[in-house]
């Protein structure tokens, strides 16, 4: 998928300085009502590598019109918010081993539930038939050619034990399915608790633990991991924030070697004014997708334990007007695999939307 999507680590935190509000971890969550809205749009993609692994480079253009649908309502105890996107991606000039035509449909559903000024439970669902897995969120490094079913779950409780301290705790699944594209759907399972400690009006730090634990088919081999994470959350003004965390990462590989590699997260994100908005986010870490490459006979699959991913993004929208907007940005990521297998893709995309 070529649109943009920021990872929900990286989401802003309410604005305000009041330590009960800060302590919340609001991710991506929604900051006020919006009645049912219509957006027409469609994005205009340039890939410098179209399918990297499976032929030639080869750059290619294509356009993404869709549709979509969102809903936002918020109470003092309860947030709903709702979407549903339909469109497809055409490419003018794919390669012949490529369907010119591909879906690109997701929707998803995030709830919030406001037990007490010190509980709430927070729900983050959504479910994807698209071309690829979209590149920010960390469920591909490479073009596969064919579309995938990606659905997901994130279901944690945040408690305020003190003034300026709280947690965070969940589970979260993630099922990846190919149609007969083999040795690349995978299911993890992940439990996570996060620490918050109120340092400032403006500093947030936080200690986090998570333990996942990845299972696929073909020729892939289960896989866990480990994640200890110290980082802080820093607010610069009231529309800049820059979020950090940075640790140590424990792969476990089913009957093979283990690897310790660092793992970083990172983002810069600013409302510059009304109209003109900037995000950014950077990760590396070890990763389970990708990790089976098919090389030249007579070698034939290889599994690589040790999948090293960056990531980089930076993307920007402008409002033109209440009901048109302009979007574009870039997505850089890149893999390496134990025993130098490099791959290496970039992309750009613009967006134009109109509200109905």
């Amino acid at each position: 998928m070529k649109r943009i999507i920021p990872l929900g680590f990286l989401g802003l935190l309410a604005a305000g300085s009041a330590s009960a509000q800060s302590l919340y971890y609001l991710g991506t969550e929604a900051q006020e009502s919006i009645p049912l809205k219509w957006v027409v749009g469609a994005n205009v993609i340039f890939d410098d590598n179209i399918s990297p692994g499976f032929g030639p480079e080869e750059s290619s253009v294509g356009i993404n019109p869709n549709v979509a649908m969102s809903f936002v309502s918020i109470t003092p105890q309860t947030t709903w918010d709702v979407y549903v996107r339909l469109g497809l991606i055409y490419y003018f000039d794919a390669p012949d081993y490529m369907d010119d035509v591909n879906p690109q449909t997701r929707a998803g559903v995030n709830f919030v539930h406001r037990f007490s000024e010190r509980l709430r439970f927070s729900s983050r669902n959504f479910i994807a038939y698209e071309l690829e897995p979209d590149y920010s969120t960390g469920y591909s490094s490479s073009r596969q050619n064919g579309a995938y079913l990606l659905w997901q779950t994130d279901n944690s409780l945040g408690f305020r034990w003190t003034e300026r301290f709280a947690t965070y705790t969940g589970l979260r699944l993630t099922d990846t399915s190919y149609q007969d594209i083999p040795n690349n759907d995978r299911f993890t399972w992940e439990v996570y608790n996060q620490i918050r400690f109120q340092l400032s009006p403006q500093t947030v730090l936080t200690a986090d633990y998570r333990y996942a634990q990845t299972t696929g088919n073909g020729y892939f081999t289960d896989t866990n991991d480990h994640y200890i994470l110290v980082g802080a959350e820093h607010r610069f003004s009231p529309n800049t924030i820059g979020i950090v965390r940075a640790g140590v990462q424990l792969h476990e590989v089913e009957h093979g070697d283990n690897t310790v590699g660092p793992y970083v997260e990172f983002a810069l994100n600013s409302q510059v004014t009304q109209q003109f908005s900037v995000r950014s986010y950077a990760r590396y870490g070890i990763e389970t997708y990708n990790n089976i490459q098919t090389l030249p006979f007579p070698i034939g699959a290889v599994e690589y334990g040790d999948v090293q991913v960056l990531r980089i993004g930076l993307s920007a929208e402008y409002a033109i007007s209440p009901r048109f907007s302009i979007f574009g940005g870039v997505r850089f990521p890149t893999t390496t695999p134990t025993q130098a297998l490099v791959s290496f893709t970039a992309t750009t995309t613009a967006t134009a939307s109109a509200s109905v």
